[in-house]
């Protein structure tokens, strides 16, 4: 997120772009006006050709897929093992051959506390 004032607000793309595609400015001279690199300056312009003002608008950085995601029967193995002998991450990841820090993210998407923070002989909250 950019300040008001900055250069390169959807406003400022906005005016950027225009400079470029309706006033056809040379890239350089847009660039540098707006201060910015040539590349940057080049792809406000396409995504304005492209899509016009909404294409302005600042977008989401969250991947649209991800390949690589933990599946969801190794995720549930995760939880099950947690669950029923509350082990914490670096022992559920030497038995299932993952790294702790992917089990630490699976526990911490599930919602699951620390081990610390829960009552060792229930396994639920202390009362």
């Amino acid at each position: 997120m950019s300040h008001a004032n900055a250069l390169l607000t959807p406003k400022g793309r906005l005016r950027l772009a225009r400079c470029i595609v309706d006033d056809r400015w040379p890239l350089r001279r847009a660039a540098e006006r707006f201060q910015v690199s040539v590349t940057t300056a080049a792809r406000w312009a396409a995504r304005y050709r492209a899509l016009g003002e909404a294409g302005m608008e600042d977008r989401s950085s969250r991947p649209v897929r991800s390949p690589r995601r933990t599946s969801v029967r190794r995720e549930r193995r995760i939880i099950a093992i947690r669950v029923n002998r509350r082990w914490g991450p670096a022992r559920i990841g030497y038995l299932l051959g993952i790294h702790p820090s992917t089990v630490h993210r699976v526990l911490s998407r599930f919602g699951l506390a620390k081990l610390a923070w829960l009552d060792r002989a229930t396994g639920g909250p202390p009362v």
